[in-house]
């Protein structure tokens, strides 16, 4: 068995029977070393040196989880969700308002994740602030959270498939087309977003099952723990309501000037401190409950880089990229299906879309060139490969950012609430998809 598929797999079985994630990343990149000829010396090295890769987004999370405790003390957030309550008690009994209500919140998450790629890029920096103060309208009208996670790792995922702006500008423009392009497809940039339509038609797919079907009766939810967590302001000050959209509009053009979410969050905090509206000396507890809320995330995304420094240090990413060739016997659709799964096995491992790419690229532009497919449909497999794992894998921003806003009380399940039900109705319906793009461009 190739290493990496050995790797992914004890990583996702450790992962599913609630072993945490961190202990099954650093079990799984053992193991995958150990297994591929590495000794456990090199292993742990490799391991070790790719631990640096993760980092940065670590304490940009600790920094964010910072600045998320301090517009929560502000209470700008509680106006929100105050008027969403206001208006479940004045409709108690229309269960048809119920409904609108909820659909409309799921409308605003809905655009406000989607804006994040492109028009705001500030990727998942938005759900540690926006959400845990929703979580007590999300229970009156008991909404499913695993329904929230799947609408947001939707707006997360979705975009950078189809719109060649913000990150989808990256990964269309700057990734899968210049690598389909220095690997010998002739294919022009503005042919690439076409190409992944029918691909991110499966997503939407997968949404629209979840919202209609998987999770449409509801679910229960403890207020008194969510309340100890988010406390109602009993009253909001104007003062506070306009030094915290200082302190958000700073933070964000900081970010966007920067690239930074820890200049961007830094910047947040330093308005809310010099204003006066969180105290010097509270500082210190304010990074302790940032960091309680969001620690877990940057230590996923740590371990991670070090699974995917082993995993590379290996070689049997190439192998297995490799290996589909002897099992093909000269069929398109037995080659399409193989580089999807293989696409999604890296990426559930690594964690990222825009790391796979470059790795299959290489083979599967000759692969798909010899077998004769057009090159839209060759874009379209290794863009749609790539993306494959995105949601549903342990270790991708798009699965933990969700995670850490609705886990803020204790309630959602990273594997089980967040995880799995993005894997069932997005890496399923986007594999199928994929499939009928590479057939029929």
């Amino acid at each position: 068995m190739n290493a990496v598929v050995l790797a992914v797999w004890i990583v996702l079985l450790l992962s599913l029977i609630r072993v945490n994630v961190v202990m099954a990343l650093c079990i799984g990149a053992i193991c995958g070393g150990l297994w591929s000829g590495l000794s456990f010396a090199d292993t742990v090295t490799a391991f070790q040196l790719g631990l640096s890769g993760g980092a940065t987004i670590a304490l940009s999370y600790g920094m964010l989880g910072a600045f998320a405790v301090a517009i929560s003390c502000s209470g700008i957030t509680d106006v929100l969700a105050r008027h969403i309550l206001s208006k479940l008690a004045s409709e108690n009994t229309s269960a048809s308002a119920h409904r609108w209500l909820k659909g409309g919140l799921l409308t605003v998450i809905l655009l406000i994740a989607v804006s994040s790629q492109n028009i705001v890029p500030i990727h998942i920096a938005f759900i540690p602030i926006i959400i845990p103060p929703l979580l007590h309208a999300f229970a009156q009208l008991k909404m499913d959270r695993r329904l929230v996670a799947c609408v947001l790792t939707f707006g997360l995922a979705t975009p950078f498939l189809i719109l060649p702006v913000g990150f989808g500008g990256i990964y269309l423009y700057g990734i899968l087309h210049k690598n389909l392009v220095d690997n010998g497809l002739v294919i022009t940039a503005t042919d690439v977003p076409l190409s992944m339509m029918i691909s991110a038609s499966g997503m939407v797919f997968g949404l629209l099952v979840a919202i209609f079907f998987s999770y449409k009766r509801g679910r229960e939810y403890d207020l008194s723990t969510i309340l100890k967590v988010e406390p109602e302001h009993q009253s909001v000050s104007q003062k506070s309501v306009l030094i915290s959209l200082l302190a958000i509009s700073t933070a964000l053009a900081m970010q966007l000037y920067t690239d930074s979410m820890i200049m961007g969050a830094l910047s947040g905090i330093l308005i809310f401190t010099i204003t006066g509206q969180v105290k010097w000396d509270q500082t210190q507890d304010l990074f302790t409950k940032g960091l309680s809320m969001m620690a877990m995330i940057g230590f996923i995304m740590i371990t991670a880089s070090g699974f995917a420094a082993v995993m590379k240090t290996t070689g049997s990413i190439d192998a297995l990229v490799q290996s589909i060739s002897g099992v093909l016997a000269g069929s398109k659709a037995i080659a399409a299906i193989m580089m999807l799964l293989v696409g999604l096995l890296i990426t559930m491992g690594i964690g990222s879309s825009f790391s796979t790419v470059p790795i299959i690229a290489a083979l599967y532009v000759p692969l798909c060139m010899d077998l004769g497919f057009s090159a839209m449909a060759t874009a379209a497999l290794v863009g749609t490969a790539g993306a494959l794992g995105d949601a549903g894998s342990p270790a991708s921003d798009s699965t933990l950012g969700p995670t850490a806003g609705l886990n803020a009380d204790g309630q959602h399940d990273h594997i089980w609430d967040t995880v799995v039900p993005t894997f069932i109705h997005y890496n399923i319906p986007l594999l199928a998809f994929g499939w009928v793009a590479a057939m029929v461009l």
